[in-house]
């Protein structure tokens, strides 16, 4: 018998959707941006996207002076969260180099949105990720791309290092004390007599720490925001530019894709220049600094070898919640907090504590003649120094013990 077929129309047809199409757009040197600025870049793809009737605009995702080597960039990562909602059907962009030059990186995003039936075209290469030959031309050819930004990034390490060798100052962008115009470093008289002022004060014997008090009780802004410390009055001290020389190539970038600057530590060769620009401070007071800086970090430092000890990470500050810190003075031993040592007590007029009583408050607390690291490990959770006098054993099972001690001021020593 002859099989019936009927067949059975749909009683609703389905209307076509058009296609949610974005654009990304990035711009990563200044050349790229003379010639194609991102603006531009902005105003093409809006256009290009809206003339195809099939298509929906969901916009134009762009990042600026921002390497493809990285994979932190807020509009692009905008984009991805985007297509993880179901937004986009489709993105489109330049070229591989544009979304990604770092080929594990560009293949992990592209696999990424195909798992998500998410389009990538690329207009230079003319691929589409989701085409059946998509993502083989792309690893090759995100290769090459990676290759590239790896050759570009070691050309400009050999013209930095040809110039340091030459003993030229290259990338200085910005040093307190100093304008930089046009790749020429000249004097900024404001602060080029804090500048001679901080050697002065510490050459007569102020401490960084009380240099850098004088500095915010003075109303000094610091460059590029921020609040000056001991630290930072220390660093420009040991800064051979205020002397008028300089010695180059102190850091270096690690390698191409990360762009990690890290300090050198005898991995490159190093090059001292003299005479590169205008000195604020004269060699001898630049000198006489370093030889005061060179004391005190002998006096202070104790021992070069890090230790961790029983107290390390276990002392809160009960003001400014910092860990308390080991402090070797001359042989004389204590816990202090570091943001007391670095802004002074106007940030936080926290007690110091000699390590003695420490360890005879602990014995008394847990009940012992002689210290006990492991015990007091196992027993004791933190130790916070709570204001008048009072510090809190914590212990792990979340009971307290409270104690009070008495010191002697910082000025009368321990």
């Amino acid at each position: 018998m002859p099989r019936k077929i009927r067949k059975i129309e749909p009683l609703v047809q389905n209307i076509p959707t058009k296609k949610r199409v974005a654009a990304y757009a990035r711009v990563s040197s200044g050349k790229d941006a003379m010639l194609h600025s991102l603006s531009a870049q902005v105003s093409y793809y809006s256009k290009f996207i809206q003339s195809h009737s099939g298509w929906e605009y969901m916009g134009v995702y762009a990042d600026e002076a921002i390497t493809g080597t990285k994979e932190i960039r807020e509009e692009f990562q905008r984009l991805i969260n985007d297509c993880r909602n179901g937004k986009i059907d489709m993105i489109i962009t330049k070229s591989i180099s544009r979304l990604a030059r770092n080929t594990l990186i560009m293949l992990e995003v592209v696999r990424e949105l195909k798992s998500l039936n998410v389009d990538v075209y690329f207009e230079k290469e003319n691929i589409h990720s989701l085409s059946g030959d998509g993502e083989l031309m792309l690893t090759i050819l995100a290769s090459f791309a990676q290759e590239e930004s790896r050759s570009v990034s070691e050309n400009c390490k050999w013209r930095i290092r040809k110039g340091f060798a030459d003993g030229e100052l290259i990338n200085l962008r910005f040093i307190y004390g100093y304008e930089i115009k046009k790749g020429k470093i000249e004097i900024n008289t404001k602060e080029a007599e804090i500048v001679s002022m901080i050697f002065e004060d510490y050459i007569e014997g102020m401490g960084c720490t009380k240099i850098s008090n004088k500095l915010r009780e003075m109303g000094v802004k610091k460059l590029r925001g921020g609040i000056w410390n001991s630290e930072r009055v220390a660093d420009i001290i040991k800064n051979e530019k205020y002397a008028g020389n300089a010695l180059l190539q102190k850091k270096y970038v690690k390698d191409h894709l990360t762009k990690a600057l890290v300090v050198n530590k005898g991995c490159l060769t190093k090059y001292y220049a003299e005479g590169t620009h205008p000195p604020i401070v004269d060699l001898e007071t630049f000198q006489k600094a370093q030889e005061i800086l060179s004391r005190n970090r002998e006096r202070y430092s104790g021992s070069k070898e890090r230790r961790k000890y029983p107290f390390t990470s276990k002392i809160v500050c009960g003001i400014c919640g910092k860990n308390y810190r080991h402090k070797n003075k001359q042989g004389q031993i204590s816990w202090d907090c570091p943001t007391y040592s670095k802004y002074g007590k106007a940030s936080c007029p926290s007690k110091k504590i000699p390590e003695d009583i420490l360890y005879m408050l602990t014995n008394e607390v847990l009940g012992l003649s002689k210290f006990d690291e492991e015990y007091f490990a196992e027993k004791i959770k933190e130790i916070q120094v709570a204001t008048s006098n009072l510090i809190i054993f914590v212990f792990h099972d979340g009971s307290i013990v409270k104690k009070e001690w008495s010191y002697k001021l910082r000025n009368q020593g321990l």
